[in-house]
């Protein structure tokens, strides 16, 4: 996605905001809704990754607690020719993972525990390799920022509803009540349009920094089986949050054509044949998984951890 496009979508959150105060509270309302978009964009620039890590309770790892997987992001990294992102591990039997961080720099990518132990070297390397590339081309600053922004909008539109205006300048109930349930709607669609063609973006990209496309292709059907099967409380109380991760977290996956904050699985693990038949035909046939290969059980957990990860 192109950085015109991003922009003009981040503008239409922006105004949303202000429509959303001058539909609760008139010109006055409008004002101050812009202003509060403007101190949050501001905020979200310099904090929306410490507040995405700490909705889900995720704690840094590094070469002593999780070897291993900090040595994978290591040279990965290295691979994509970034810096070295902090690495993150959220305590939940989900399998998921998201990148977030104001730029390059300054980035950070998080892992669930449910990933660690669903996946193998090869599908986890992919998973990581897809999360650089959303840091490579500078998706993390974009979604975290439109997640906060989304997030703010629901907030005040609940809050105009319930405590706004007095007398003449309180809005007709009917009113109120459909800005509260449009305007987070809007700003989800909004959300939708940045967050679809990313992903496609950072299916191939990924792939090309791990080398193989099929194992980031196995992760995605992999993961979302487990998405499927396991909920996540945390992404059900920040929704607004859900663009960011590898795969949906949230349950209401019935309206995924025409809701859905990412692509089809389907599609992506097409899209993503695809591109390993054209790989395939450009050089010499290889063995899969030429990256990080190792059967059999997840190597992310210390010997005897009974499933609570490489921290211990």
């Amino acid at each position: 996605m192109n950085y015109v496009k991003t922009g003009m979508l981040l503008a239409a959150l922006t105004a949303l905001f202000g429509a959303v105060g001058y539909a609760l509270g008139g010109a006055n309302g409008m004002l101050i809704a812009l202003g509060i978009a403007v101190v949050t964009n501001l905020f979200a620039y310099w904090n929306s990754d410490k507040l995405a890590l700490a909705a889900y309770g995720a704690v840094e790892v590094d070469e002593r607690t999780a070897p291993e997987l900090v040595s994978m992001v290591h040279a990965l990294a290295a691979r994509a020719g970034l810096p070295m992102p902090r690495v993150y591990l959220i305590d939940n039997p989900q399998p998921n993972a998201f990148a977030t961080g104001r730029n390059p720099e300054n980035a950070a990518i998080a892992a669930t525990t449910g990933l660690l132990e669903l996946l193998n070297r090869d599908e986890l390397a992919g998973v990581i390799a897809h999360e650089l590339a959303h840091i490579k081309n500078r998706d993390t600053l974009t979604m975290t920022v439109a997640a906060t922004i989304a997030g703010a909008i629901s907030t005040i539109a609940q809050f105009g509803f319930f405590f706004g205006g007095r007398g003449d300048d309180r809005p007709h109930p009917v009113m109120a009540l459909a800005m509260m349930i449009l305007a987070p709607l809007a700003a989800a669609i909004i959300q939708m349009a940045i967050s679809r063609s990313r992903e496609y973006e950072a299916d191939r990209v990924g792939a090309e920094i791990c080398g193989d496309p099929l194992a980031l292709a196995s992760a995605l059907a992999r993961i979302a089986g487990g998405v499927a099967h396991v909920p996540n409380p945390d992404a059900e109380r920040h929704p607004a949050t859900a663009p960011m991760f590898i795969i949906n977290p949230l349950s209401g996956m019935g309206m995924d054509n025409l809701f859905s904050t990412h692509p089809s699985t389907e599609n992506r693990i097409a899209a993503l044949q695809a591109l390993a038949r054209e790989m395939a035909a450009g050089r010499a046939m290889a063995p899969r998984g030429g990256f990080f290969r190792r059967p059999g059980a997840s190597p992310w957990l210390r010997s005897g951890s009974s499933g609570r990860g490489p921290w211990g």
